[in-house]
């Protein structure tokens, strides 16, 4: 005996059709494992049901309705008959209903199977269409806020090319500059406040973090103009013979030069340190100090016609490796990887705006 109930539409029929290729019970290439419940049931009525309901048992219920049959819906799920049974006994339990009455060769739902058969379809639709509909980010549209990571020396660097680019891509957009502690910065990446970090971020080595390079930068020497040494390279007896500052702020560049001087035994004198890299061209301008710093804070300065000049040190110094970090939580999110396209886009090598 087959009952008659509700009649899907042939689109959502298909939909059903592919979702029941999926989600079997007990088995492993189903949606739901065997250890897949809800334990947590909200009621019409607000209230929480404690109890445990295995996902897996819903398509035999559907199937069990649309059959009017356990053997055809058995058939149909490529389950043996006793389990589709074993799996309609639990079912009985979980609702405290018989669900369906054996008439004859067939089964009729009860009241309480009928008013399920809808919300039942319409939970497995909703789990198809988590497994087929992708995220999708659309940065013309968008009103998010894109948070970086940088230091005062990353936003000169980095900062003027990505609001452009974003204010160009995404209008309805906003950036956001943040520069914190190496511990708040991994937990803003963790959690999303954080988008990129984009910089010199050392302490960011941890698996869970991802990365790309971006370019390399190097250190040069800055003095004032008209500076008593003239020279275009350093000597080492130059290097040493006058009084230094050292930039010591948070992006954390300065240590790659610290840790090269320290491997090579060699100690200068220091008359200022300072956290502040944006500053110190004025202050080398007016003063016979030398400062060692990314090449980025001696293009800036000369472009802004201060009174200092370039020169290279007399060492050859390593390279400052600039590179952009995410955390592995935003690998395949949409938003991320858009961001991330966008910076890979501006950032290169080749394309390095700062170069010398």
């Amino acid at each position: 005996m087959r009952t008659q109930g509700p009649r899907l539409s042939p689109v959502r029929s298909s939909c059903m059709e592919s979702l029941f290729r999926r989600v079997t019970v007990g088995k492993n290439d189903g949606i739901f494992n065997r250890a897949t419940q809800i334990s947590h049931i909200a009621r019409s009525d607000g209230l929480i049901v404690t109890r445990s309901f295995d996902l897996n048992l819903v398509p035999v219920l559907i199937r069990i309705y649309e059959h009017g049959s356990v053997s055809a819906a058995a058939a149909q799920l490529g389950m043996s008959q006793s389990a589709v049974s074993g799996a309609l006994a639990k079912l009985r339990q979980i609702y405290n209903d018989p669900l369906f009455h054996r008439i004859g060769h067939g089964m009729q739902p009860t009241a309480r199977m009928h008013a399920l058969i809808d919300p039942l379809r319409e939970s497995l639709l909703r789990v198809q269409g988590t497994l087929s509909t992708e995220q999708v980010f659309n940065p013309a549209t968008t009103s998010a806020t894109f948070t970086f990571a940088m230091s005062d020396l990353g936003e000169m660097v980095f900062m003027p090319k990505i609001l452009r680019h974003i204010r160009s891509l995404a209008p309805g957009a906003s950036v956001r500059s943040v520069a914190s502690s190496a511990a708040h910065i991994e937990r803003g990446l963790e959690t999303g406040e954080i988008d990129l970090a984009v910089g010199y971020f050392p302490d960011l080595r941890d698996k869970a973090f991802m990365e790309k390079h971006l370019f390399f930068h190097h250190f040069v020497c800055l003095l004032r103009a008209n500076h008593p040494i003239t020279a275009t390279t350093l000597s080492l007896a130059q290097f040493l013979s006058v009084e230094h500052a050292v930039v010591s702020g948070a992006g954390r560049t300065y240590e790659i030069f610290e840790r090269y001087l320290k491997a090579k035994k060699i100690q200068r004198r220091v008359a200022l340190e300072t956290p502040h890299f944006m500053s110190i061209p004025f202050v080398i301008s007016q003063s016979d100090l030398i400062v060692t710093v990314p090449h980025a804070v001696g293009v800036f300065g000369k472009g802004v016609q201060m009174n200092i000049r370039i020169a290279q040190p007399p060492m050859r110094t390593p390279g400052i490796d600039l590179k952009m970090h995410w955390h592995r939580n935003f690998q395949r999110d949409p938003k991320s990887r858009w961001l991330r396209e966008v910076v890979a886009s501006l950032f290169t090598d080749e394309l390095d705006e700062w170069r010398m």
